[in-house]
């Protein structure tokens, strides 16, 4: 469940927009089937920006992150 605390924190987002702007950049960069990079990265920086947090359904939690931190009394 500390993973899906992260990721719903103001830290996990920032991390997960970061991390999808570099795949983005990598498809850029690198051209060609790498710009199959830049579908998740656009994936990551819209659920990073958004505030939800895509996994969190499977262990019986909120989507949208501002319910997901309520859940968890934060």
């Amino acid at each position: 469940m500390s993973i899906l605390a992260f990721l719903s924190s103001t830290p996990g987002r920032w991390t997960r927009a970061i991390v999808g702007a570099v795949l983005i950049a990598l498809g850029a960069i690198l051209g060609g089937w790498w710009w199959l990079l830049a579908a998740p990265g656009l994936l990551f920086v819209l659920v990073g920006a958004l505030d939800v947090c895509l996994i969190a359904p499977l262990a019986g939690k909120p989507l949208r992150g501002k319910d997901f931190r309520a859940a968890l009394g934060r």
